[in-house]
């Protein structure tokens, strides 16, 4: 069951509304005394239903949770849909220039910190919940694969676990090192992947993959990385690795 409600977040974007999705295994309404580990979305509109997604296809969620019967809750929020690049600041931990945005003002950091002291807390009071970081994982694509491995990383009092597919590593390469560099991790899980078809979407792609995955290995990560052979930057692609970082999440 997937239910759908609206929130703002004054933070970002004042009083205007946007969904927020939230899926629930069948077992979440008889089994009474248990509680579930949470899997945190970017992009939510994109994660369940086709007739909200932004191209016309989703990831698939709700069938593959449906499908495998996986015990947990999803929360995904949906973007800001701005035409100003709004999604690329909310996405963005960083400040960034590029010929097709212009300057853009990363506001990565103020998503982040309402997500972990406003709306995982509500998520927390609202469902059965484990709100343990043991039990609370991140996930996107793209912009939002970025984002979640910069959450994993520099919010890692609160997530254990990410699924970072796709992610938007060109944005800000050195930082990133940074801050993977900048100290031994508690047990940490990262997924992380890119499709063979994307990786000349911007330039010196596939070195800065592999030098990412091995700075986090190097650095106490456990780091599962993948090129997808025939891959490709769109929901579709990315809904066929699910069990790939869903296994990662629960491993």
């Amino acid at each position: 069951m997937v239910e759908k409600w609206n929130i703002t977040i004054p933070e970002l974007t004042g009083e205007e509304s946007r969904g927020v999705y939230l899926y629930l295994p069948d077992s979440y309404e008889h089994d009474r005394d248990r509680r579930y580990p949470v899997l945190y979305m970017f992009d939510g509109h994109n994660v369940f239903f086709d007739s909200h997604a932004t191209y016309g296809k989703c990831w698939g969620m709700k069938e593959y949770m449906d499908f495998t019967e996986t015990q947990m809750l999803i929360a995904a929020v949906e973007c800001n849909h701005s035409p100003d690049h709004g999604r690329l600041r909310e996405y963005s931990p960083y400040d960034f220039s590029d010929p097709r945005f212009g300057d853009i003002k990363g506001q990565g950091d103020v998503t982040m910190d309402w997500l972990v002291s406003t709306f995982k807390p509500l998520i927390d009071r609202r469902y059965r919940t484990l709100p343990d970081r043991e039990h609370t994982f991140i996930a996107g694509s793209s912009m939002g694969g970025l984002m979640s491995l910069y959450a994993v990383l520099a919010y890692n009092r609160w997530f254990s676990r990410a699924a970072a597919l796709s992610p938007s590593l060109w944005v800000a390469p050195k930082r990133l090192e940074r801050l993977i560099s900048g100290q031994q991790w508690e047990r940490t899980v990262v997924y992380m992947d890119y499709g063979e078809l994307e990786l000349g979407n911007h330039a010196d792609m596939i070195r800065q993959f592999a030098k990412i995955s091995s700075l986090l290995m190097e650095h106490g990560v456990l780091a599962e990385t993948r090129i997808v052979p025939g891959g490709s930057h769109c929901e579709a692609s990315w809904e066929q690795q699910i069990p790939f970082f869903m296994a990662a999440l629960f491993s």
